[in-house]
C-alpha cells in the first residue's frame, strides 16, 4: 500500500456511477449519456430533473406524472413556516436551506426508511420543498408577507412568483430554467461526494442533503457565484475593469469563477450560460456588466490562459434578474438536490462504507505526566 498522500484526493478514483460524466472526447457535462448544452436547448429544467433522477429522459405520460408529484408536495407546513419567520434576518439563506430540509426529516414519515422507493419518494419531497422554503425566507427577511405556492406555474415560474409577486418573461424563465439545468450535476464534487460518504454510513437522505449543502456553501465549491457578485461590484464600472483585474493578478490574489479543476479546454457549460447572460442582459437593457464580464475574462485567458467556469456568467445574471446576492448558491442548492439524490440512491445500491485512511505526522508516543509535574 501505497503511503502518497493526495491532497484533496487528486486523481483519485473513488468509485462508479451512471449519473454523469465530463467526457473528454466532446469536452462536454453529460447527464446519463446527454450533452448538457443539448439539455438546455431542448428541454425544461422538469424533463431534465427527471432524467437525472431517474436514467431517461421522461415520456409524456412520465412528465406528467412527474411533474404532478412535484406540484402537489411544494406546501409547507405551518410548523416549518412559522420557523423560518422566527430565523434571524441576517441568517445567510444557506443556512436557512439546511435547516429546512433538516425540519423536513423531523415531519417526513419515511426518514428512516432507506428503500429505494421510499429514497425516491423523499428526494421528490425535498427538491418540492426546498424552494418553496428558500423563496419564503426571500420575502419573510425583508418583512414582506410569504407568497403560497401556485399548482400551475411551472418549478421556475413558481420560484419567481413566490419571490417577486409575478411571473417574469419566457425568456427570463427560460434563462432561469437553463441554469438549473447546468447545476443540476457535476460528477464526484466535493458536496456530491460529502453526501456520498454520509449516506455510507446508512444515514438518510435528509441527512446526507443537509451535509451537501454546507459542502456547497463554501467559495470554493457552490459560493463562487456569489463571489463573482461582490467582485464585479467592487469593479462598479467598466472603465475601472483592466486597472481591477491587472491589480489582482499582480497582487496574485484569486480571481473567483474562473478555472476549474476537472476542465482543461475550458468548462462546457460556460457557452450557453453565457449566451442566456448575455439574453437576459438585453433585455434589462444591461451594458455595464457585460463590459465588466468580458474585460475581466479576456485578460484572463490572455495572461494566465485560465478560462471562466459557470459561476462567473451565472453571478451576474442571477443579479440581473432581481435576485439577492446571497441567493445565488442557493439557487444552486434548489437544482442541485437532484443530483445530489441521485448519487445518494445510487450509493445505497452498491454501498461500502467510506473510509480512507490517513498519514500521521505528529508527536511520537510520549508518556502522560501529572499535572503538577508538567
Amino acid at each position: 500500500m501505497s503511503d502518497e498522500i493526495k491532497k484533496g484526493l487528486l486523481g483519485i478514483v473513488v468509485d462508479e456511477t451512471t449519473v454523469s460524466q465530463v467526457m473528454p472526447e466532446i469536452n462536454s457535462l453529460t447527464y446519463r449519456g446527454y450533452a448538457v448544452q443539448d439539455l438546455c436547448e431542448k428541454c425544461n429544467f422538469e424533463e431534465v430533473a427527471y432524467l437525472v433522477l431517474n436514467g431517461e429522459l421522461p415520456k409524456k405520460r412520465q412528465l406528467k406524472s412527474f411533474i404532478k408529484e412535484e406540484r402537489l408536495n411544494r406546501k409547507l407546513s405551518k410548523e416549518i413556516l412559522s420557523d423560518i419567520r422566527k430565523m434571524p434576518k441576517k441568517a445567510h439563506p444557506m443556512d436557512v436551506a439546511r435547516t429546512a430540509v433538516s425540519l423536513m426529516a423531523l415531519e417526513d414519515k419515511e426518514t428512516r426508511d432507506n428503500s429505494p422507493k421510499a429514497n425516491m419518494r423523499k428526494a421528490i419531497r425535498i427538491f418540492s420543498k426546498t424552494p418553496i422554503a428558500l423563496a419564503a425566507f426571500f420575502r419573510a427577511r425583508k418583512g414582506k408577507k410569504i407568497i403560497p405556492p401556485k399548482k400551475n406555474l411551472t418549478f421556475s415560474e413558481n420560484f419567481f412568483y413566490m419571490c417577486f409577486g409575478k411571473v417574469p418573461s419566457k425568456e427570463i424563465v427560460k434563462a432561469f430554467d437553463v441554469s438549473l439545468i447546468l447545476y443540476a450535476e457535476h460528477s464526484f464534487n466535493v458536496s456530491t461526494f460529502t453526501a456520498r460518504t454520509i449516506t455510507s454510513s446508512l444515514s438518510d437522505i435528509h441527512g446526507a442533503i443537509t451535509g451537501a449543502i454546507a459542502s456547497l456553501k463554501g467559495p470554493l465549491h457552490g459560493g463562487a457565484n456569489e463571489e463573482v457578485m461582490h467582485m464585479m461590484s467592487k469593479i462598479k464600472k467598466p472603465e475601472k475593469a483592466l486597472k481591477w483585474i491587472n491589480k489582482a493578478l499582480k497582487n496574485k490574489d484569486v480571481v473567483m469563477g474562473f478555472g476549474h479543476r476537472v476542465y482543461k479546454k475550458g468548462d462546457s457549460r460556460v457557452p450557453t450560460m453565457e449566451k442566456y447572460f448575455r439574453k437576459v442582459a438585453s433585455i434589462k437593457k444591461d451594458k455595464k456588466f457585460i463590459k465588466i464580464y468580458d474585460i475581466v475574462k479576456n485578460v484572463m485567458i490572455d495572461k494566465k490562459n485560465i478560462h471562466p467556469n459557470v459561476d462567473y456568467p451565472t453571478g451576474p445574471t442571477y443579479h440581473l434578474m432581481g435576485f439577492d446576492t446571497d441567493f445565488f448558491t442557493p439557487i444552486f442548492v434548489i437544482s442541485r438536490i437532484t443530483g445530489w439524490s441521485a448519487h445518494i440512491m445510487e450509493q445505497h445500491t452498491a454501498n461500502k462504507l467510506i473510509r480512507p485512511l490517513s498519514k500521521y505526522s505528529g508527536a511520537r508516543h510520549r508518556k502522560v505526566m501529572l499535572l503538577n509535574q508538567r
